[in-house]
């Protein structure tokens, strides 16, 4: 089996080695990765400058692009032969609800999707990134499972509570939830007297029920939520195409 690893903390971060180390007792592994953390970059594709592609010490390659360059170039010109699954991660914090939509390490997962190839994105939800073995195991266990059941490609997004493996509740099958508005923008200013502004923190759940990627982590468990692209709000067709009559 043939694995490409992608990230949006970059090619140097410790959640991309866990995830290489765990991921080559089962497969021949690639990893192409961003040159710098890129989180937030969602599913951006670098189109105003050509992208560089290196080699690292340790065998890793790195992209002077987004995550979705990453696995796009792999895939589409790197890659002698495609790759059998894509993972994306370990990230540095959890993914979970909105969270996707701005998510690199998710867009890295859905671009190997959309060229046809089953994706997971994999997430430590902990900022402090303490047991990033945990995440790995996860993460080993997930592709087999894929491998071994999949009828059809498939994107997941898998989140995974940053404690000991051994201490996991178990592992369920969720949905999104949502997060109240993100916090007001921090104004500050430079030693230029230039008033510059932080994007604010993401918000408090909102939607943390029964179900929920949210609920499941804060009780401990391993959540698994099958991501889809279509973003078509059907719901809405009707009441749209009576405006046009």
């Amino acid at each position: 089996m043939r694995i490409l690893l992608s990230n949006d903390d970059g090619y140097f971060s410790p959640g991309i080695e866990h995830l290489a180390r765990a991921l080559s007792s089962i497969a021949e592994i690639t990893v192409v990765a961003p040159e710098r953390d890129r989180s937030g970059a969602s599913n951006s594709l670098t189109l105003d400058r050509p992208l560089s592609l290196r080699q690292s010490a340790n065998g890793f390659y790195y992209v002077n692009g987004t995550p979705t360059d990453c696995v796009h170039l792999a895939v589409t010109g790197m890659l002698d032969e495609m790759p059998d699954m894509v993972v994306s991660g370990i990230n540095n914090g959890a993914n979970m609800g909105d969270d996707t939509i701005y998510s690199g390490t998710v867009a890295a997962a859905t671009e190997g999707y959309l060229l046809g190839i089953s994706s997971v994105a994999v997430s430590l939800c902990s900022k402090a990134g303490v047991h990033y073995e945990t995440a790995a195991r996860v993460a080993l266990e997930v592709v087999r499972m894929v491998r071994q059941r999949e009828t059809e490609p498939v994107l997941l997004n898998v989140n995974v509570p940053d404690i000991p493996f051994d201490a996991l509740k178990g592992w369920t099958v969720t949905r999104l939830g949502k997060r109240h508005k993100a916090e007001s923008v921090v104004r500050t200013m430079t030693p230029r007297n230039e008033t510059v502004y932080w994007v604010g923190a993401a918000g408090e759940a909102q939607d943390a029920g029964e179900e929920t990627d949210f609920h499941a982590v804060a009780g401990g468990q391993v959540s698994i939520t099958p991501l889809q692209i279509d973003l078509t709000h059907n719901a809405q067709l009707a009441m749209l195409r009576s405006w046009l009559s």
